[in-house]
């Protein structure tokens, strides 16, 4: 008999997959956080970001305190008095006292109560005319820059003839020859000649933005002119817009108290100027009335410096190269 040749060992079976399984799930890899709300949490807006700079730029809140605490002073000050700013209270040239706290004038008119119906006037001269100026500024410097061409020519001609004009000589004029002074023909006339500046500084604005690329999508989709101006290109520039108030804001003061200073101020009514011209036609300071004349003086110094570093401040702020990290 011959032996049978061993078999060759049978591969083993592989296991069948059971009936219906359900197929192992490839483990996911874990989710991403998306990248935009990632972004938003991890960069601030730019609004925020301003507002952080803002409250950590020591210029511009010392600035701010001190124009809201003469703002109110203005506003509500003259509410405490149960007599006006010129009428006859007490004993002439009486120094400043409990009673009077800065004094009376040579008549005894309070100088307090002149002080804070003073305040009030070169807030509203202030406003008023900075406030004109800057809407005429702005609109001419926005169409004479986005529209260019022969519209431009013509508002950069009138503009330099405005600018080269003695404004405070213009004003001089037409206040003394004028029928009625108030505080609302002054903050006019400030308006009507305190704009050029601004409007060539926003014509350059203008130029170097019309060629963007947001404003030729926005022209390409149709929208109108003057929404691409005031929709697209002045929200851009309105941290520099903002600036340009606060300086035409300082100048109209400035200016406003310098005619009541010679006398071209309002007939009716006090202002700081008008303080400061009442105390030097009667000698006070040759009387050593200091009371009567530090006293404006120092309120208009107080307002147009604080406005001035304000405007420091958001300069540092708005500006990258100039923050104070």
């Amino acid at each position: 008999m011959t032996a049978e040749a061993p078999k060759a060992p049978e591969a083993p079976e592989t296991p069948e997959a059971p009936e219906n399984p359900e197929a192992p799930e490839t483990p996911e890899a874990p989710e991403t956080p998306e990248a935009p709300a990632t972004s938003a949490a991890a960069a601030p807006t730019p609004g925020r970001e301003a507002l952080h700079f803002a409250l950590r730029n020591g210029k511009l809140i010392a600035g701010l305190v001190v124009v809201v605490i003469l703002l109110i002073a203005a506003v509500i000050g003259p509410m405490a008095f149960d007599h006006g700013p010129n009428e006859y209270v007490g004993p002439p040239a009486a120094s400043p006292s409990g009673d009077y706290w800065m004094g009376t004038t040579m008549f005894g008119q309070d100088v307090f109560a002149q002080f804070l119906y003073g305040l009030r006037a070169t807030f509203l001269v202030g406003v008023l005319g900075g406030g004109l100026a800057a809407i005429i500024g702005m609109v001419v410097g926005f169409v004479a820059g986005y529209l260019g061409g022969w519209i431009d020519e013509v508002l950069n001609m009138l503009t330099n003839i405005v600018l080269v004009l003695p404004a405070l000589v213009v004003l001089m004029i037409a206040n003394a020859y004028l029928g009625v002074r108030s505080v609302g023909v002054q903050a006019l006339f400030i308006g009507l000649t305190s704009w050029p500046w601004a409007a060539r500084a926003i014509r350059a604005q203008t130029f170097s933005l019309r060629t963007r690329d947001f404003v030729d999508l926005a022209r390409l989709s149709g929208m109108r002119t003057p929404k691409i101006i005031f929709r697209e290109i002045a929200p851009n520039m309105s941290s520099y817009l903002f600036m340009t108030f606060i300086l035409l804001f300082g100048g109209a003061i400035l200016v406003g108290a310098s005619l009541d200073f010679i006398g071209l101020g309002p007939t009716e009514g006090v202002s700081l100027g008008l303080m400061l011209n009442n105390a030097a036609r009667w000698s006070a300071l040759q009387l050593g009335l200091w009371w009567w004349f530090i006293p404006p003086g120092a309120g208009i110094t107080a307002i147009v410096g604080a406005l001035y570093v304000m405007n420091v401040g958001l300069d540092e702020v708005f500006n990258p190269k100039l923050r104070e990290m």
